[in-house]
């Protein structure tokens, strides 16, 4: 999906909030759009999450084998590096792209804005719930943009319109907000030597913090989605087979499907543990949404350690 009319000088710039603005993919559907989960997308994604559960893939598929090539490559990266795989304080800059109809629909609010930033800091702190890791990872608002376009903002052209205003490199979270059938879609780290022009991730615009989207309008797709933008997948990867491929996370027990609601005490691999409803990497609603594991963390620091530093 592409969202271009033109050039990126069809649809003006309105509003840029940062003093300096330096110059793969997942999608996640919504319940009334879609089931909930994650879209299919094309060949650089991650995740997509609108619905959630029931949702079409967020984030473009990858088989075991692809999955057990990621953490070779990674492991030899990271040795390669001689990088740390504990975590570390890192600050990534944001920038948020609001994609609005000509009308306006679309166009979300500065304080929107900023509340979104600030859950992405409450949620990677590790401060909804005592069972929650820190990850070390903090979110600054590096810019602001606002372009008008109907197609752009029916997510249209995705390619073209994310090549013409992403901002910064690897280590910059770009976030572009669109009306689509899902909640979000995200791009994996170790695409971006590939397909860096578009990495980012799309999120259902009226799921910011405020927003008219039933169940899904605390601003927590977006840390779903950056999650996958960090290298996590999600926690029902694999299913009951971890030895299959799973998430990678030893400490998220298996899961063989992709929540829906807040169902306490969900076990759909009895032999694993109870599901991680409460992780933002299943499919929950918003407010069930709490914690990301220690491993996750972990990972999430590989991760960066190995494609965004």
């Amino acid at each position: 999906m592409t969202r271009l009319r033109g050039a990126a000088t069809a649809a003006a710039v309105v509003l840029t909030l940062a003093a300096t603005v330096a110059p793969a993919q997942a999608a996640e559907p919504v319940a009334d759009r879609a089931p909930a989960g994650c879209v299919q997308p094309t060949p650089a994604g991650a995740g997509a999450k609108g619905g959630r559960a029931g949702e079409v893939q967020d984030h473009r598929g990858i088989s075991a084998a692809e999955q057990r090539a990621i953490e070779e490559r990674t492991t030899a990266i990271l040795r390669a590096k001689g990088a740390s795989r504990a975590a570390a304080a890192v600050a990534v800059p944001v920038y948020v792209h609001v994609m609005a109809a000509a009308d306006g629909t679309g166009d979300v609010t500065d304080k929107q804005i900023r509340d979104q930033v600030a859950v992405l800091n409450t949620t990677f702190a590790g401060r909804e719930s005592s069972a929650a890791t820190n990850t070390g990872f903090t979110f600054t608002l590096a810019g602001v943009d606002r372009f008008y376009d109907d197609k752009w903002h029916n997510d249209q052209q995705s390619n073209q319109y994310r090549r013409l205003t992403r901002q910064g490199g690897p280590e910059a979270l770009n976030i572009w907000l669109v009306e689509f059938p899902y909640l979000g879609i995200a791009t994996f780290p170790w695409d971006y030597g590939s397909q860096g022009d578009i990495d980012g991730i799309r999120v259902l615009w009226s799921s910011l913090p405020g927003g008219s989207e039933t169940n899904y309008n605390l601003g927590e797709t977006a840390t779903h989605e950056a999650g996958h933008w960090f290298g996590l997948f999600h926690v029902f990867q694999g299913g009951c087979k971890e030895s299959q491929g799973g998430d990678g996370v030893a400490d998220t027990p298996a899961q063989s499907v992709a929540t829906n609601g807040c169902p306490e005490g969900q076990d759909s691999c009895p032999s694993e543990g109870l599901d991680s409803i409460h992780n933002y990497m299943d499919y929950s609603y918003d407010a069930c949404y709490n914690q990301f594991t220690l491993g996750q963390s972990t990972r999430m620091s590989e991760m960066w350690a190995a494609y965004r530093a």
